[in-house]
């Protein structure tokens, strides 16, 4: 049936518009309908009782945008302006629209690659290991412990990047900086990964086999591209500070 007949016909209840995409969205609810509604994603006509009436091109633009966030991860303000561009006469749903494929990683000119972040390789370094390798003694680690910058598996060893961190740390306090000093890195890092995860959360929740590896692919690209970011940031900001 056309859109035009839809129309006719008074549009399609959000019930049918469910019954149209879950097949290939199954965890599409009229919540997220809604949702995408008032962010202005969509505008379905109103009955005069208020209910929601849609077209066949409500149903495709429902359908694009829930393609570019399962296969592009793209943010609702993004696709809204795809949206708009296609509303203008720039393009075309069809033309918007890409097929789901493997994503190559995204890297940022730096030195910071999303495998630094992998985590399915299990290094085990006891305290001891982490004093000695280091280079600390056993109360700057415990400074560290009690700052939150250092935290033990749930075994009650660390990793790699513990011994990295606490070697980075002896740096820093020969310049006079101790391991309370360092609760603004760890407190600024935390609020990068509460971004991340606010990210990549709806993704790990889909329901299909690969959510959880697209997610996981999404938090190593977005920590690295955060970390160059934040070195280039660091870097203007120094450069500012000395006037250069």
């Amino acid at each position: 049936m056309t859109a035009v007949g839809e129309r006719a016909r008074g549009g399609m209840s959000i019930g049918s518009v469910l019954d149209r995409l879950r097949p290939d969205f199954p965890d599409i609810t009229i919540s997220k309908i809604r949702f995408l509604e008032s962010e202005g994603l969509i505008s379905p006509e109103r009955t005069p009782s208020g209910y929601r009436r849609f077209t066949i091109a409500d149903c495709e633009r429902l359908r694009f945008v829930l393609t570019a966030q399962r296969d592009q991860y793209l943010p609702l303000k993004v696709i809204k302006e795809q949206l708009e561009a296609i509303d203008s006469g720039v393009a075309t749903l069809g033309a918007q629209r890409s097929p789901s494929r493997p994503r190559t990683l995204v890297v940022a000119p730096g030195e910071v690659s999303p495998e630094e972040f992998r985590t399915d390789r299990e290094v085990r370094v006891s305290r001891d290991d982490l004093i000695t390798r280091a280079g600390i003694d056993d109360n700057f680690l415990a400074e560290l412990l009690r700052a939150g910058l250092i935290t033990p598996g749930p075994a009650g060893f660390f990793d790699d990047d513990a011994v990295a961190l606490a070697v980075t740390a002896k740096a820093m306090s020969e310049f006079g900086l101790e391991a309370r000093h360092l609760r603004a890195f760890k407190l600024a890092a935390d609020r990068e990964a509460g971004l991340i995860a606010q990210i990549a959360g709806p993704v790990a929740k889909g329901r299909d086999a690969g959510a959880r590896d697209r997610a996981e692919e999404m938090v190593r690209e977005l920590a690295a591209l955060s970390l160059t970011l934040h070195t280039c940031l660091v870097k203007a900001a120094v450069r500012s500070a000395l006037g250069q």
